[in-house]
Formats: structure tokens, sequence, C-alpha cells
């Protein structure tokens, strides 16, 4: 049974950072579009981050430019998304989700219908 598994979440100070992991099982991600989405209590899932099944292509959320970045290691089968100078409005469940299989796919898909997988959240928050 395919499987996405977050962590990494936690509690995080202004300005600080955390790098969430998306570990897969039943499947090799290296052949999936990835993306991160995040959905804050009231408002509606948004994308974050995604990354196209070739590895090729990113694009990110303008409210996140600069400030994240997201990779993935194919020898660990594992999605990341490296979290600098976090921000209170940060503050939200964060899904990584897969598409595919797709074959020296070079686009990235910033929509939550688009995807197949999605694993069961991690939680961010950022206070003081």
């Amino acid at each position: 049974q395919p499987q996405l598994v977050e962590s990494g979440g936690g509690l995080v100070q202004p300005g600080g950072s955390l790098r969430l992991s998306c570990a897969a099982s039943g499947f090799t991600l290296d052949v999936y579009a990835i993306g991160w989405f995040r959905q804050a209590p009231g408002k509606e899932r948004e994308e974050v981050s995604c990354l196209s099944g070739s590895g090729g292509t990113t694009d990110y959320a303008d409210s996140v430019k600069g400030r994240f970045t997201i990779s993935r290691d194919n020898a660990k089968n594992t999605a990341y998304l490296q979290m600098n100078n976090l921000k209170p409005e940060d503050t939200a469940i964060y899904y990584c989700a897969a598409r595919g299989p797709i074959f020296q796919g070079f686009k990235c898909y910033v929509r939550p219908s688009d995807y197949n997988w999605w694993g069961q959240g991690t939680q961010v928050t950022v206070s003081s």
C-alpha cells in the first residue's frame, strides 16, 4: 500500500528553521511529482511548493519564496521542505503529496486535486 509519512514539525520561534521530511513507502518517489501544501485553521489548503517528476522544475508560493526549499533524496525515497526564517503566519498543518508515476516529467503541479497520494500532515507552529 503506497504511503507518505511526514515528520519534522513542531514549535519554533519566529526566525527559526525546521526541516520537514516526507518518507514514501510502497512506491519510489523519483518518478513522482511532489507537492507540499499547508492548511491553517479556517483556511483552505494552499500550495507551498512543488517539484516536478524529473526534479528539474520547482515552484514556490510568493509568501515563502527565498525562505523555503523543496528537495528530494532518491536514495532515501524521501522529500524535504527546508523552512528558514519562519514567521507566525507560517503556522499550519503541512502536508506532502505525490502525483505519478511521471517519467521525465518537467511540470510542477500546484493544485491539491492534481495529486494521487497524501500524507497525514505535520503541525508547524511559529510562536514566541
